[in-house]
């Protein structure tokens, strides 16, 4: 299985990792089976996520989505964060294997669970604004890995 170079360049060297102290806002995405488990942590002023970190137990692929994930909604409104894609994740990265997509699709899901607990704090119902969260398709397999 090939990796790209920014792939092992974020796997080796992640932005943003991290337990964060202050959020505004955490999710928790993954399943033990699939063995990738993302937490990611965001801090929102002004409807702007000025801040974020991750904290992943998983493949170098999971290290690697997670920590361009943070990269690609540090400084952006939710809004825009919200509309960040795995396939977004997955060009920016220069692609990954087939078997290593479900990770893009967790960083995906973990944006969008921190953003659901932000609003949850401030007394907003997040399912009109981020959708029902789902679970990682894969991730209800055992992959047998």
């Amino acid at each position: 299985m090939a990796y790209s170079a920014k792939v092992m360049e974020h796997f080796a060297h992640p932005r943003n990792v991290g337990e964060m102290k202050d959020f505004s806002g955490v999710g928790e995405v993954g399943n033990p089976k699939c063995g990738d488990i993302m937490r990611m942590y965001i801090k929102v002023e002004n409807n702007i996520i000025t801040d974020v970190s991750f904290m992943t137990f998983g493949c170098g692929a999971a290290i690697a989505t997670s920590s361009m994930a943070t990269e690609l909604i540090k400084g952006k409104p939710i809004e825009e964060a919200l509309k960040l894609t795995n396939k977004a994740v997955m060009v920016a990265l220069d692609g990954l294997p087939p078997v290593k997509i479900h990770c893009s699709v967790l960083a995906e899901q973990a944006i969008k669970a921190a953003v659901s607990d932000y609003y949850r704090r401030i007394g907003i119902d997040p399912v009109p604004i981020v959708g029902e969260l789902e679970e990682c398709e894969a991730c209800e397999v055992d992959l047998g890995e």
